[in-house]
């Protein structure tokens, strides 16, 4: 199928030498998970938050700790517990007994990427703290509001296993991630690899590949990239059939799912599948970007039955269903 562009559209240049250079500079303390570090960097690129579950192990923490190194980016990590306060996240007033003033001691969410260990061990109150960061990108302190570093990013983490002393991510939060990464175990080859690379990891040192200034171009020729009329009506006819499986003739999953996806994962599809077509060097968007990054977005979004879990079907399972019988 051929898709119309404007002449605007066909002179926009993508820019990705960087790309490889920066793969490069990560695999000195990262071996493998290609997946997990692919899908950070389309965060990076669209500013949209992402959510990392895996085991202990599997460098989650190094991956994104790295990832900032790299791109000349200003990290913390925040690791969450249960008796973590919203102050020891956004920050507090502090009494200045010399002047006889509160002062403002900003916490460390004022940072570019902000890494948020555990995610799901902090309490509701802590987690509603961090949720108006990544919505509005501001945060309240006392009686002032105040503007969040750009760009602005919370990546995540959580132990799909442990559930004991842990508070569950409500869907409001869930929603305002544009992604969900499983990270898995490394294959034969990649534990090789580790082993064989152990005494390198200690003296490693990673490099500034991209400046500020060269992300927020790159930033800015993602979102010129084009999607064609019919592969928007596709991404809506995604979303809309995890509303109404019926009616795209799905009617098989109607107990499976509880409640379709809202509209910021169509949002998230078309944003991702622009980030995927630049890692692929296009200045547009083709179905395969579309597919591939459909999983990630609507993997935490769609929320099943009770018989799902009954019978060990989970989200991606019906991702699958629904890609192969949606058609362009």
């Amino acid at each position: 199928m051929r898709f119309a562009m404007s002449n605007e559209d066909q002179n926009l240049t993508i820019n990705i030498e960087w790309v490889p250079a920066l793969f490069k500079e990560l695999s000195k303390l990262i071996v493998g998970q290609k997946d997990m570090l692919e899908a950070i960097l389309m965060g990076v690129l669209t500013e949209g938050h992402v959510l990392i579950e895996g085991l202990p192990g599997l460098a989650k923490t190094l991956s994104i700790s790295t990832f900032s190194k790299t791109l000349s980016l200003a990290f913390q990590r925040i690791q969450f517990t249960p008796d973590l306060l919203p102050s020891d996240i956004i920050g507090t007033m502090i009494f200045n007994p010399n002047t006889g003033e509160f002062n403002v001691k900003k916490g460390p969410v004022f940072s570019n990427i902000i890494l948020a260990d555990e995610i799901n061990r902090a309490s509701a109150k802590v987690q509603s703290a961090l949720l108006e960061a990544m919505a509005e990108k501001q945060v309240s302190i006392g009686s002032n509001t105040y503007k969040l570093d750009k760009p602005f990013l919370v990546l995540a983490t959580q132990n799909p296993i442990e559930q004991e002393g842990t508070f569950e991510l409500p869907e409001a939060q869930l929603d305002r991630f544009l992604f969900k990464v499983k990270v898995n175990y490394p294959n034969k080859e990649e534990e090789l690899q580790i082993l064989e690379k152990i005494n390198d990891f200690a003296t490693a040192e990673v490099k500034s590949i991209l400046t500020q200034d060269k992300l927020l171009e790159a930033r800015q020729q993602v979102s010129k990239i084009h999607i064609d009329e019919n592969l928007k009506k596709y991404i809506i006819d995604l979303i809309m059939s995890t509303r109404n499986l019926k009616e795209y003739g799905l009617k098989r999953l109607e107990h499976l799912v509880k409640i379709g996806v809202s509209p910021r994962a169509t949002l998230g599809i078309a944003t991702a599948a622009k980030a995927q077509a630049f890692l692929k060097g296009r200045n547009y968007v083709n179905l395969d970007d579309i597919k591939t990054v459909a999983y990630l977005v609507l993997r935490h979004r769609l929320i099943l039955t009770y018989e799902a879990e009954s019978e060990n079907i989970n989200t991606d399972n019906i991702i699958t269903e629904i890609l192969a019988n949606i058609n362009i």
